[in-house]
């Protein structure tokens, strides 16, 4: 496969000697969080600022999953890489990457994937730590957001799969907010109508005990472009409910 390199950054990251899979191999930095280790191999994250840009650089060595385009392994970073190209062509907010590569040295398979740091916007996990705090208009802008992007998602046919406050991003714009997501590795196409995006919804309502029903109805009403009293609605709480008792009983 061709290295990946945006052409936005391209003249930044040559003049300062790292646009190429070897330079940021060999780029010394420190791990923002402990290695992720498997099957004898590890992924690790970095953070890198340059000329007062910031990027995450993710490195891994042997760190395979199977694929439909790989059954015999491959870098999760290029499962994530043809996700996050897919999401652009889309056009789903979400992170950008910059650079994508692999190589096999000498039996070992690595993999680089740099993307733009979100400097400047907060996590909904965050924002749900001091949700009360927050006015009610702020609230309810981060509802409409969160709703949005979701009918977005699921409108173009996607599942996020993880799609949980830690991977959603906001960031305050006027009176509103915008909205989009990290994490893409287990995204795939939506294939089970109302099954698949109830699952992929329930977990965001069930990892956000702050919100009250009232809330969680009108996160839904701007999903599903309805009411909040809406009969819609309800059949939709009910569902989302059932399925955190599943998961709950399991």
């Amino acid at each position: 496969m061709t290295d990946f390199l945006a052409a936005e950054d391209r003249a930044l990251l040559e003049r300062h000697g790292l646009g190429s899979f070897d330079a940021l191999w060999a780029k010394q930095l420190e791990a923002v969080d402990e290695p992720n280790t498997a099957g004898g191999g590890w992924s690790s994250v970095f953070r890198l600022e340059v000329e007062g840009h910031a990027y995450y650089l993710k490195r891994q060595s042997n760190y395979l999953t199977r694929t439909l385009h790989a059954p015999f392994g491959e870098p999760t970073f290029a499962r994530e890489f043809r996700n996050i190209s897919r999401y652009k062509k889309l056009g789903i907010p979400a992170l950008q990457a910059v650079f994508f590569g692999q190589r096999k040295v000498e039996g070992e398979v690595r993999a680089i994937l740099l993307t733009r740091a979100l400097d400047g916007w907060d996590d909904l996990d965050s924002l749900l730590q001091r949700w009360s705090s927050l006015s009610a208009a702020q609230q309810s802008a981060i509802l409409t957001a969160c709703g949005q992007l979701a009918r977005y998602l699921h409108g173009v046919r996607q599942v996020h799969g993880c799609f949980y406050p830690k991977h959603i991003f906001l960031q305050a714009d006027g009176a509103g907010y915008r909205a989009q997501l990290i994490d893409l590795e287990k995204t795939r196409p939506l294939l089970f109508g109302q099954r698949d995006r109830v699952k992929d919804l329930e977990p965001l309502l069930r990892r956000a005990p702050q919100w009250s029903e009232a809330q969680q109805r009108e996160l839904l009403a701007v999903y599903l472009e309805q009411s909040t009293d809406s009969s819609l609605v309800d059949s939709w709480i009910t569902r989302l409910t059932a399925r955190r008792s599943y998961k709950r009983a399991r």
